[in-house]
């Protein structure tokens, strides 16, 4: 007798994630008693990056607080406070709300719920975090991707953006500092893409969870900063800026007009109130976190910058492999003359124990090829990965181009 199958849900299938996806494979190369080396993950703290110990400690003592029940469902009054705090620091100054989420991942899917109805479309760039393009394929949107200009930097094809706005679009999405490129957006760039939002009605998700690791005196700009009148969520958390990715503690900040905005808050809040509440004890790293000590910042973008510096002398060696210069978050995406960049991704993690993940995970202009590596871990490794890179990419090279 056939059993028949459970059939998951259509909305599924379109659902991937590079990132992730690849440690599949690099379980099966682990077991074979390969050395592995691993430039995938953007997780500070397995490659020695530590969480501040005065973050630890907030959330110890709120432990031993008791403050283990749930919580407002926006979020704990002294974390809220000084989550506007820091963005009025960064002149955001017209904040209509604000609220605490399970990760900045939670805060973008809830945002991203409560605005688009199937059938509509956001402006996601590419390359880009595959989380999107997943809550894409779940909410039943349209794909509606715009370029980065790898020839400019890695800056927003704003050229690109325009032509492919339509009647269903209602929002863009910014990534600055970027995952995957590292690239940290002009002013200028910005200014016209909040002059393309306010023509044509989109609200703008900037994804600013990196916005504190710069190297090479950027500058870091937040667009909503940059207009009273835009509608605007600003993204951030604890996982980057303060190596505390496992405490799962994001939040967003809505800017613009108050009355523009208010239904759309208050579907916002119809959400976060049904799913209770982030981890509440957790909050209490917030204000410790965002005003408190800020060494750890210095240190980790100096470690980061030499680290960009090793991976930049190493690609340079290697001809048919380039790099745009990355200023910001812990990522660069070399370009590499390959017919597929997955099937080089594949073969090098298994010929070389080098885990990277492919650039079609991410996105990519038709007939380019990218792979993504993290710039965390220690130098020594680093080196030793690129070396590997480049004998391995030199066969590669003759048995399949």
């Amino acid at each position: 007798m056939d059993i028949p199958k459970v059939e998951p849900a259509k909305r599924t299938h379109g659902i991937a994630y590079a990132i992730r996806d690849i440690i599949v494979l690099a379980e099966q190369v682990a077991k074979t008693g390969k050395k592995m080396l691993y430039l995938n993950i953007g997780d500070p703290n397995p490659y020695g990056h530590k969480t501040p110990q005065q973050i630890i400690d907030a959330v110890y003592k709120a432990m031993l607080d008791n403050h283990n029940g749930y919580s407002p469902s926006s979020g704990i009054k002294i974390a809220l406070e000084a989550i506007e705090e820091d963005a009025r620091r960064k002149s955001i100054n017209n904040i209509v709300d604000t609220f605490i989420t399970t990760g900045a991942s939670e805060a973008i899917e809830i945002c991203l719920t409560a605005l688009l109805n199937p059938g509509e479309n956001v402006l996601i760039p590419e390359p880009g975090y595959p989380l999107y393009s997943a809550i894409q394929s779940k909410l039943e949107l349209v794909a509606n991707a715009y370029y980065l200009d790898e020839s400019n930097g890695w800056q927003p094809d704003v050229d690109h953006i325009k032509k492919i706005i339509n009647d269903k679009t209602r929002a863009i999405v910014l990534i600055n500092p970027n995952n995957p490129t590292g690239a940290v957006f002009s002013q200028e760039i910005l200014n016209e893409i909040v002059e393309i939002s306010l023509k044509y009605n989109l609200v703008v998700f900037a994804d600013e969870i990196y916005d504190k690791l710069l190297f090479d005196n950027a500058k870091h700009i937040s667009i909503a900063s940059l207009s009273q009148d835009l509608p605007c969520i600003t993204f951030s958390g604890l996982s980057k800026n303060y190596i505390a990715p496992g405490f799962r503690i994001g939040w967003g900040v809505v800017s613009g007009p108050s009355s523009k905005l208010e239904d759309y808050v208050d579907a916002i809040n119809k959400i976060l109130r049904a799913r209770l509440c982030a981890n509440h004890p957790i909050q209490y790293a917030i204000p410790v976190a965002l005003l408190g000590d800020q060494q750890h910042l210095a240190e980790i973008n100096a470690k980061l910058k030499k680290r960009r510096d090793i991976v930049l002398e190493k690609i340079n060696k290697i001809e048919g492999i380039n790099v745009v210069e990355p200023h910001g978050a812990f990522y660069a995406f070399p370009s590499i003359d390959v017919a597929d960049d997955s099937h080089f991704a594949m073969e090098l993690m298994k010929e070389t124990g080098v885990v990277v993940v492919p650039g079609s995970g991410f996105g990519q202009k038709p007939g380019t090829h990218h792979f993504r590596i993290v710039i965390l871990p220690p130098e020594e490794v680093l080196a030793e990965a690129f070396d590997l890179i480049s004998e391995f990419y030199y066969h590669y090279k003759g048995q399949y181009l």
